[in-house]
């Protein structure tokens, strides 16, 4: 499988897809976003939820979580206007961006009064266009997750998007929760980069970080993990997130993936290697105390460590030839230790 190259931007994007695991809490999300930074993600991302605008009333809850009624949770946990802007304001000064996916227009709307500078479209909107249409519109970047659409449907956004000239990074997602390696789908992912020739990347929902790190090796630029305290919190997605040690773990991974990827080694510069080499390697040696002018026999020769003599593939080329010098025994042999014209 072919790595597909990777694009101008100074670094992978790290999302921390804090979601709506604050339950909530004004102070939670803060602390989150505080953590989220701490362990070096570049974004924090929300979800906005306005659920007048975005659910009926008995809407069913997804599989995974069955806590409390769909339109009850996201009322409980929505933010206002104000607490929207105090959450992206922690958010910059930390040095983190801010980002929350719309589940409506009426979300839209909202998060353009904040202040927003990208907007993450997730798996279950791709087929929304009338959102996508207004998102697009803002002309701000924008990244569209996959996780539910056929290709027809991603066809259709992406051209959707497109009309509206954002930025569009396109994310392979897998809407499992958790996801099995199996179902990761990396191919997907560089398949999107052909059809698209867009940059791409991963929405991970697996358990672990490797996923996310074996999508870096094959070209991803933009990878989104949730991130939550703990696995034990309440909420539709904290089961199925990474803890702070863990996301520290994914980020430093991941910046160590990046530095291999943009250090290329020129396998023929051995001279780094001088040192080890004469260490490591091994010489051509004399087993035997060897006159003046006799000729090289083979049982007068070995090989052994260290490497500062002739290197074992010339031994053919010594035998048969005469000594230029009184050698002693267990000394590698040099070029001067040989008469090389017969």
């Amino acid at each position: 499988m072919a790595a597909v190259e990777m694009t101008a931007r100074e670094g992978v994007l790290i999302l921390a897809e804090v979601g709506s695991v604050h339950d909530g809490s004004y102070g939670n999300a803060g602390r989150l976003i505080a953590a989220a930074a701490q362990c070096g993600a570049d974004v924090v991302k929300f979800q906005t939820h306005i659920a007048e605008a975005e659910t009926l009333y008995d809407a069913p809850m997804p599989p995974f979580f069955k806590g409390e009624p769909r339109f009850q949770y996201f009322q409980r946990t929505g933010f206002s206007l104000e607490q929207w802007r105090g959450l992206k304001a922690q958010c910059e000064d930390l040095g983190v961006e801010f980002v929350s996916s719309p589940f409506s227009l009426e979300a839209v709307d909202l998060l353009e009064r904040v202040g927003a500078s990208r907007y993450k479209i997730p798996s279950g909107e791709v087929t929304n266009l009338p959102l996508l249409t207004a998102v697009a519109a803002t002309g701000k970047p924008v990244i569209l997750s996959s996780g539910m659409s056929s290709w027809a449907e991603l066809d259709q956004a992406v051209e959707t998007i497109g009309k509206g000239r954002s930025e569009l990074t396109i994310l392979q997602c897998t809407s499992e929760y958790p996801c099995p390696y199996e179902q990761v789908g990396l191919n997907v992912m560089l398949e999107m980069a052909r059809r698209y020739g867009l940059p791409v990347g991963l929405s991970d929902h697996t358990l672990t970080s490797h996923a996310s790190i074996a999508a870096v090796t094959l070209g991803a630029t933009v990878i989104e993990k949730h991130f939550a305290f703990s696995r034990l919190m309440y909420g539709s997605d904290a089961a199925h997130s990474l803890e702070p040690r863990e996301f520290a773990e994914l980020v430093r991974g991941i910046r160590a993936v990046e530095t291999m990827l943009k250090s290329p080694v020129d396998k023929d510069r051995v001279e780094r290697y001088g040192e080890m080499k004469l260490v490591f390697q091994k010489s051509v040696v004399s087993l035997a105390p060897i006159a003046a002018g006799q000729v090289f026999k083979p049982e007068w020769l070995g090989i052994k460590k260290p490497g500062t003599g002739l290197p074992p593939a010339r031994l053919t080329e010594i035998i048969g030839r005469r000594a230029a010098r009184d050698i002693p025994a267990g000394r590698p042999l040099t070029a001067e230790d040989v008469e090389w014209e017969r």
